[in-house]
């Protein structure tokens, strides 16, 4: 089996390497690092959760021991589709750079512009970005990209998704042409392939797992569930996830559930919290300081219960996550194997498990063609109940209020009913002007009490005779 100390690494960063305590490179860290350090062009595709982070940061800190950056013009370029990913890759670099001169800057959203400028202009030898902020630095005149020697473009199909594609076409043309590139990416959707046939140059291809494929330690599992109606599927689908949560038990030592939307996360964890459990939300929507909060608190473990949009999918680096749950089937097949690769990680056993409703089979499908097995079905961990007897999670106010409005348009349409039958059979009455007095008296008018005037259901010449 091949070690790092076989792959010419610099003495330095081996040192760090053991101090991490690794011995042994991950296949796609086998493939690439050499390549890398002859200074090739690499194309990684492999699976999250098999060590890319390390397969260009290793090589990247010992081409770059020698030299020194130039102010506003960073030595090597590291692209990354959001700030967690950006920010594990900057505590990647640390790691195994902590023994070799090198300065760095992460160029993130929700931070100062102030403070990014102070480090770019005393100049930087690796560069840490999302696309957005470091086009922000370049128009605004701080950044200078001619010096770029390496430039790493990481979880690419990622930022396909997330419609980076033109910002990264642009920050490849403001490289030199001479830069070696290392791109990685999971998946190889059409785009991705062209992007690489147009920036990268005769590249060493490494592909170490069928494209989108799971790891076979995690352990997979779907509940097929349908509401008891429509207005309730969504309180019951919570109710049933806390049921496969309590159904773990002890096994589950920390989880992140992953939701389609913002909202669903904020909804979810809220309501989770209702319960006693202890979960936290994180999406793109929330403050920075905060997501690096509620991020740094899963992973020392002071969180157990993360619930996430997809902008946690990819690249976080929580090497002992126990579960993952799917409270939503993804929108995009790929995007299943990455909210699940956030579990058995690194060889660690792993457990997924899926609540698809009716709506979502369709797409559950396109998930089990990609993966190219049938995801086994599960049980129902929450005993069905009659549409009657089930149960909302709601505030109670919230069910008063609704249950308030449905009283009123009950008394609306009644009284509105009873108005029709008054008028119909006041109506009724003056049509039957003959008909006796003693008929007429014994007819009652809704809203006047047991006493009727004698006047009433009398014709207009009745009336004026009487």
């Amino acid at each position: 089996m091949t070690k790092f100390s076989d792959l010419n690494l610099n003495s330095k960063v081996l040192k760090a390497i053991d101090e991490a305590g690794y011995e042994n490179p991950t296949p796609i860290q086998a493939g690439a690092i050499p390549a890398a350090l002859e200074g090739r062009d690499v194309l990684g595709i492999a699976q999250t959760g098999t060590g890319k982070t390390a397969s260009f940061t290793l090589p990247l800190i010992t081409q770059l021991a020698r030299g020194r950056a130039r102010a506003r013009m960073p030595r090597s370029l590291v692209l990354c589709p959001t700030r967690e990913l950006a920010a594990q890759v900057a505590e990647n670099f640390d790691t195994y750079a902590k023994h070799v001169k090198l300065t760095k800057a992460l160029l993130i959203g929700g931070v100062s512009f102030k403070e990014q400028d102070i480090l770019i202009d005393k100049g930087v030898d690796v560069l840490i970005a999302t696309p957005g902020r470091l086009l922000d630095h370049f128009e605004r005149g701080k950044l200078i990209l001619n010096d770029v020697k390496v430039m790493v473009v990481d979880e690419a199909d990622r930022m396909l998704d997330m419609g980076f594609i033109p910002d990264i076409e642009r920050i490849f043309g403001l490289t030199p042409f001479t830069r070696q590139t290392l791109f990685f990416s999971a998946t190889m959707a059409p785009e991705i392939e062209r992007i690489t046939n147009t920036f990268l140059s005769n590249p060493e291809r490494i592909e170490v797992a069928r494209q989108a494929t799971a790891s076979e330690t995690i352990e997979q599992g779907v509940v097929m569930f349908k509401g008891s109606r429509k207005d309730r599927e969504a309180s019951e689908k919570r109710k049933v996830l806390r049921g496969l949560i309590d159904a773990e038990g002890e096994k589950l030592t920390n989880a992140i559930i992953f939701c389609n939307r913002k909202t669903d996360v904020d909804i979810v964890a809220k309501s989770l919290k209702k319960y006693k459990y202890d979960a936290a939300p994180i999406h793109g929507d929330l403050d920075q300081s905060q997501r690096t909060r509620t991020l740094e608190g899963f992973r020392n473990g002071e969180l157990r219960i993360l619930v996430a949009s997809d902008v946690a999918a990819r690249g976080l680096d929580v090497p002992s996550v126990s579960h993952v749950f799917n409270f939503d089937v993804p929108g995009h097949p790929e995007d299943y194997v990455h909210r699940i690769g956030r579990t058995g990680r690194a060889g660690r056993e792993g457990k997924a498990i899926t609540i698809c409703v009716p709506r979502d089979e369709k797409q559950f499908d396109a998930v089990e063609k990609l993966i190219q097995k049938e995801i086994p079905r599960l049980d129902n961990p929450v005993k069905p109940t009659k549409p009657a007897e089930a149960k909302d999670d709601k505030p109670k106010s919230t069910r008063s209020r609704s249950s308030s409005k449905t009283e009123e348009t009950v008394e609306t349409t009644a009284t509105n009913e009873e108005t029709k039958s008054s008028r119909s059979r006041s109506s009724s009455g003056r049509s039957r002007s003959s008909s006796s007095r003693d008929d007429r008296s014994t007819n009652k008018v809704v809203g006047l009490g047991d006493h009727t005037p004698s006047f009433i259901g009398l014709s207009f010449e009745e009336r004026m005779a009487s």
